[in-house]
């Protein structure tokens, strides 16, 4: 007997015809139960699934805050607020700090130097590495940004009204408990914001 596609967990195909050679009667049958035997991931509530999710969507809206103004990528927008916050770095440094793959690093610098944001000189203490700083116009344009990360961040907490803490709380346990060792993203993939 062949289960009907409502209980074999898809929809009929719109072209029956398309069929044609293919393995049906018992075989499908036992394709059948063993489909409705496996276990079943809900990926909307898989909290994993969830917080990518979440994280693509805060990111794309946090990026209407530097992009648009200031036409800098994601990982433009990290080396910026790294440096910003640091002063000086060199590209590794940059990369473990904000998760990136050396390549988008290198990339995001290049851009940043070619707009003169920042420069380049050579380490004193291994001069096969470089160390990286924002020039004054790169930091006037980091001091510009920041106004509104913070009210952006602000409007993001006060959605969380009374949760916020708890929410906190738990990013912070997730972080400390899972993120330790966790290789930096490939580089064509890889977080936002």
């Amino acid at each position: 007997m062949i289960l009907p596609p409502s209980e074999r967990g898809f929809l009929p195909l719109r072209n029956p015809a398309r069929l044609r050679g293919a393995i049906v009667g018992p075989v499908c049958n036992n394709a059948a139960r063993i489909h409705h035997a496996m276990t079943k991931l809900k990926l909307e509530t898989f909290l994993p699934y969830r917080l990518n999710r979440i994280s693509a969507a805060v990111s794309q809206q946090f990026r209407s805050i530097y992009g648009p103004d200031f036409d800098l990528s994601v990982p433009e927008w990290r080396v910026l607020a790294t440096l910003g916050q640091f002063e000086v770095a060199t590209a590794k440094a940059i990369g473990a700090h904000s998760a990136m793959h050396k390549t988008k690093v290198s990339r995001a610098v290049k851009a940043l130097e070619d707009r003169r944001w920042l420069r380049r000189r050579q380490s004193e203490e291994d001069r096969r590495e470089e160390l990286l700083q924002l020039t004054d116009l790169g930091r006037g344009i980091y001091l510009r940004i920041v106004p509104r990360a913070e009210a952006f961040e602000k409007r993001l907490l006060a959605s969380l009204g009374d949760d916020a803490g708890a929410f906190l709380r738990g990013l912070e346990m997730i972080e400390e408990q899972r993120l330790d060792g966790v290789p930096l993203d490939s580089p064509d993939e890889g977080g936002q914001t």
